[in-house]
């Protein structure tokens, strides 16, 4: 799952020690660890590095970026198959064809992206 912050960081010429005082951390430690994919980091921390870099945290952390994207898409597919099991006669037809609308509108447009 590894990081892309290292070469950024080298790019900007700033120091681990620089970025954990920008992200408002301690030490550099932290830094260090996200750098090399041994931990990830908490969300705030996460956009702070997007806002700093200026570059998507989705790009910033591709390796955690798609194995929380398959995970999402494989949880879709089941929660899809769960709904199309649902009666058609229960008490709650209308939500689930607004689900099972959304999961099909979802992937018509990723599919344009």
């Amino acid at each position: 799952m590894g990081s892309r912050i290292a070469p950024h960081r080298h790019k900007s010429g700033l120091s681990q020690r620089e970025i954990a005082i920008i992200l408002g951390m301690v030490g550099e430690i932290a830094v260090s660890r996200h750098e090399r994919s041994i931990a990830i980091p908490a969300l705030l921390v996460a956009v702070g590095y997007e806002i700093i870099f200026n570059v998507p945290v989705a790009e910033l952390f591709p390796g955690v970026y798609e194995t929380v994207q398959l995970g999402i898409e494989e949880r879709l597919l089941q929660l899809e198959s769960h709904l199309q099991d649902v009666s058609p006669e229960h008490h709650t037809a209308a939500s689930t064809a607004r689900k099972l609308e959304w999961i099909e509108e979802r992937r018509s447009n990723r599919q344009t992206n």
